[in-house]
């Protein structure tokens, strides 16, 4: 969205719907009813399988496929998911790191095809597209956890990326740096500036280094380098993080990379706002805090955010529903349109309050920054753990003080006495059919019979060549995007390459600040009773099951019950049933808990309950934690988990008092009061 050139009222921003699911074609239907209904640009949300690189048919992919994102398996799925949409006049941005290459090819592909059937010249079109792929690998190793290769080949796609866009495709933002997920998974607001700096530094500096870009064209670089952030309820604090992103982003390009045009240094960012702060309990309570959340990145006119798109109010429950978008996008539209808002200057300058707040976090973020860059920069804090241990650790003092009641979260820890919700019940969210699997799973095998088999193995064996030398890869991923290749195959072509990866957990160097209320303790001699009653120190194993590479709430539970006496087995995410059980099995653990967000719990969770008792493990008891509908607690109770908790069991201390009872009905322990 351009910036405004009078002084007379400011431009809306692009108004995003984050959305996608089951299949390209529903999803494609959906994105034209949110156009249809005033949003202004697409934000697509991709499943697991398609951010991991697997297609529908991998073993890795079972339940995940459709689930939090629409599945997108080659050039006939991109064409079906923006059948109708012209692309030359869309403001599309894609939530992809891992395969970012791969998605951007065949869109730009797809914007080929549909720039020769309107017989007009495809460089025209291709230059006339605009928008974002995300492409923030780093994050990935910190928080939402869907990379693919090491750090050092991931930086190399990104590098090659924006190599190519600044040349072939300029209204394109080929990455996305993105601090969203940092505050997620804990960071306070001076981590999040920092971080998302030493990212931005490690891209940039990767694409000078690289050579395929001209010093003087480097500030075509950065005005194409934009930030997806986050925005919490401490709506004048995260405002002010705004601001000092602005202010360090003007300096860092000016003093390390010598852009001189203002213009070109100019913070471009967009925002969702936070996920992490919406509750199940009273969830009704969360449309005032996206409300408010939103007033953070819009109030400051010197600040604004040029894109927003806002979660639902109940995507602590499930997948929203049309509907719950729809009031998403009227939450904007109301703001932009019926409000003063867009008619002032900047109502923040000169305030010394605001100043003073922004200094304070343009210091502490120049100070961590500075940290970063001694051991190295992002890539060697992220391979050292230094980064992702400071987060957790950021979460794990967070989950302390709403514990300890020291951050009051309404409707969770203070007045939660609340009367039956009309929102909530049968029908409340988004449920995806049970075939849908199975459906991608058929027609991705369609796929590959009609296809030419020599031409996805020639693109295939180019692209591998490729891959070994130091050559831009953008063409040869075209070339697999016409060719028909898919989504596991371009991605199992670069893993022959560059090797697979698993990044550190972050969770043996962090520990709960402080101890929460008097319970830890009693729970701890609770632990050890109970061991010593078994011939040993009590030990868990946390799981994550599948793709889901949301793994905050596993570490929590890991350092919490590392805290009060469990021996704690984790492994990290993505492993499939089968891994758990034989770890389980193997470090003869007493109970397994497995964490899953992703939707996927029906069908990865049973599978592990199943595989102990096939391995004479019957007596592990498991239990679940994560975003599951009442109903399908249910039929997990029925398949044999022990308990089933959800976001609404915040207080960690009690949840471990509860595993420890699992154990000892496990066991035939008698159980004693808690």
């Amino acid at each position: 969205m351009p910036y405004p050139t009078d002084d007379e009222r400011d431009r809306p921003w692009v108004m995003r719907t984050y959305a996608g699911h089951s299949s390209a074609a529903a999803s494609n239907r959906l994105y034209r009813r949110n156009i249809d209904k005033g949003q202004t640009g697409l934000s697509v949300a991709f499943d697991l399988p398609t951010q991991t690189g697997y297609d529908p048919d991998d073993d890795l992919a079972r339940g995940e496929v459709g689930k939090v994102g629409v599945p997108v398996s080659h050039i006939g799925d991109m064409r079906q998911l923006f059948d109708g949409i012209p692309l030359a006049g869309a403001n599309t941005s894609m939530t992809i790191n891992a395969t970012a290459m791969w998605l951007f090819a065949l869109y730009v592909e797809l914007a080929k095809e549909q720039a020769e059937e309107q017989g007009a010249d495809w460089h025209e079109v291709v230059g006339k597209l605009a928008g974002t792929t995300q492409n923030d690998i780093i994050k990935e190793y910190l928080s939402r956890g869907t990379y693919v290769f090491p750090p050092g080949p991931s930086l190399r796609l990104i590098t090659d990326m924006v190599a190519w866009t600044v040349s072939n495709v300029p209204r394109w933002n080929p990455t996305n740096i993105c601090s969203y997920h940092l505050q997620e998974a804990g960071a306070t607001p001076v981590q999040e500036v920092a971080y998302a700096m030493c990212t931005a530094i490690a891209v940039l500096d990767a694409v000078r280094d690289s050579g395929q870009v001209p010093q003087d064209k480097m500030g075509e670089v950065v005005a194409r380098i934009s930030f997806f952030v986050n925005a919490g309820v401490r709506f004048v604090e995260e405002m002010c993080k705004m601001r000092a992103f602005a202010r360090l982003w003007d300096e860092v390009t000016l003093e390390r990379y010598g852009v001189q045009n203002p213009r070109h240094r100019r913070f471009r960012y967009g925002v969702q706002v936070n996920s992490l702060g919406l509750t199940e309990a009273q969830p009704e309570n969360n449309v005032q805090r996206i409300v408010l959340e939103m007033l953070a990145v819009t109030l400051s006119r010197d600040a604004r955010a040029r894109a927003l798109q806002l979660p639902a109010w109940n995507e602590a429950l499930g997948l929203p529903r049309p509907w719950d978008q729809q009031w998403a996008l009227r939450m904007q539209q109301v703001l932009a349109y019926e409000t003063d808002l867009l008619e002032y200057e900047d109502i923040f300058a000169g305030s010394t309050v605001i100043e003073s707040k922004v200094d304070e976090l343009v210091r502490g973020a120049k100070e961590e920054i500075a940290r970063v860059q001694e051991m190295g920069g992002a890539v060697a804090a992220v391979e050292s753990g230094y980064m992702k241990t400071q987060l957790v650790a950021s979460l794990a003092e967070r989950r302390r003080r709403i514990e300890a009641g020291e951050e009051v979260v309404v409707g969770v820890n203070r007045f939660d006495t609340t009367e039956p919700s009309p929102l909530e019940g049968e029908g409340a969210i988004e449920t995806i059919k049970a075939e849908v699997e199975q459906e991608a799973v058929d027609a991705i095998r369609h796929w590959r019979g009609r296809r030419k088999q020599s031409e996805v193995d020639k693109a295939l064996d180019v692209l591998t060549a490729a891959a070994r030398t130091d050559a831009n890869l953008m063409e040869a991923t075209i070339e697999c995007a016409r060719a028909g290749v898919t989504t596991g195959e371009w991605a199992g072509a670069l893993r022959s390459v560059f090797g697979e990866y698993r990044a550190p957990t972050g969770v043996s160097g962090a520990s709960a600040a402080g101890e929460v209320k008097a319970g830890l303790t009693a729970v701890r001699d609770r632990v050890s009773e109970t061991g010593e009653a078994l011939g040993g120190r009590l030990r868990m194993l946390v799981g994550k099951p599948g793709l889901d590479g949301h793994s905050n709430g596993a570490e929590q539970i890991a350092v919490r019950a590392r805290d009060v006496g469990f021996e704690v087995v984790y492994q990290g995410i993505r492993l499939t049933p089968a891994e758990i059980v034989a770890a389980a099995v193997q470090e003869g653990v007493h109970v397994v808990g497995l964490s899953i967000l992703s939707g996927s719990h029906l069908a990865v969770v049973p599978d592990v309950v199943d595989g102990l008792r096939e391995a004479g493990a019957a007596d592990i008891p498991v239990v679940v934690g994560g975003i599951v509908p009442p109903a399908d607690a249910q039929v997990l109770l029925r398949r044999g988990v022990a308990r089933v908790f959800t976001p609404k069991d915040y207080e960690l201390t009690e949840i471990m008092n509860e595993i420890v009872d699992v154990v000892r009905e496990a066991n035939g322990i008698n159980r004693t009061p808690g």
